[in-house]
């Protein structure tokens, strides 16, 4: 099964993309989406998140507070750090775990910090979507309704857009929201599907 992680900056059209692949019938396992998983209510994720940082990151009826917790750990590096080593792990099993139940020739396997986190080792092609800061800036305000101040201070907890395309295998411009991305992505994967044939 051949791997190809699919990441961007915030703002970049990641969710867009894997959705072009996922309409070709290809299997996509976003990362953000096992993330929400793991801290269901009664999860030992979450419980371990509460034993660290308190009841004050959950709402009234259990759930996580995702806005709470992330103030406790926007400024704080140890927190992030400590929260990133109750997740990450998981998160990493249950993609190898999705990837290896996937069928067909290929599976995306999207992972916004997948520079971040040194998981390139997890895949066996990086497929980066790329913009460019102006333009995450732009896009990330308009989709979260926060300030410029705001949307820069999260793209500077990022990999910058030179880190990521050091390390791309391939690279999607998604500059203008080009229509032809179903094009490009067509393209894309015939060329996976070629590949994996060959392995």
């Amino acid at each position: 099964m051949l791997r190809i992680g699919l990441t961007g900056g915030i703002g970049s059209g990641k969710s867009t993309v894997a959705d072009c692949f996922a309409r070709l019938g290809v299997t996509v396992v976003d990362s953000d989406v096992i993330a929400r998983e793991l801290v269901r209510p009664g999860s030992d994720a979450l419980q371990q998140i509460v034993a660290t940082f308190g009841s004050e990151v959950l709402h009234t009826d259990g759930s996580l507070d995702r806005a709470a917790l992330r103030r406790r750990i926007f400024d704080d590096s140890e927190a992030r750090r400590r929260l990133e080593a109750i997740l990450h792990p998981r998160i990493r099993d249950q993609l190898q775990t999705h990837a290896a139940e996937a069928s067909g020739p290929y599976v995306i396997l999207v992972i916004p910090l997948l520079v971040e986190q040194g998981w390139t080792t997890e895949v066996d092609r990086v497929l980066v979507v790329d913009c460019s800061p102006e333009t995450q800036l732009r896009r990330t305000m308009a989709r979260d309704h926060v300030s410029a101040e705001e949307a820069r201070a999260v793209l500077q907890n990022q990999a910058s857009r030179e880190q990521r395309l050091a390390c791309a295998d391939d690279v999607i411009d998604n500059e203008n929201e080009a229509q032809e991305l179903e094009v490009i992505v067509g393209r894309l994967d015939r060329r996976y599907r070629q590949i994996s044939g060959a392995q």
